[in-house]
């Protein structure tokens, strides 16, 4: 049922915010896992395979726009359509 040779390539790093330079909305149009040392995670806001990090947003801290604070954590990064 899924459709690979319509999906983009993931790039090396991808952000949500569609304010970041690093946004690609033509990838949002499936659904992409993150997997970050061997375990996934569903909060991940922005991430960078070759550096390996991702950023995930504070549970409670808010920057002066109102918008969560990102938490770095760095590890093995990987990157898949679901």
């Amino acid at each position: 049922m899924n459709d690979t040779t319509s999906q983009p390539a993931l790039p090396d790093h991808l952000s949500c915010n569609p304010r970041s330079p690093h946004h690609v909305a033509a990838c949002f149009e499936h659904n992409i896992g993150i997997r970050l040392n061997g375990k996934e995670r569903f909060d991940v806001e922005e991430y960078c395979i070759s550096e390996g990090w991702v950023k995930v947003p504070s549970p409670k801290a808010l920057d002066r726009r109102g918008q969560p604070l990102l938490i770095t954590l760095k590890g093995t990064v990987e990157a898949f359509y679901n």
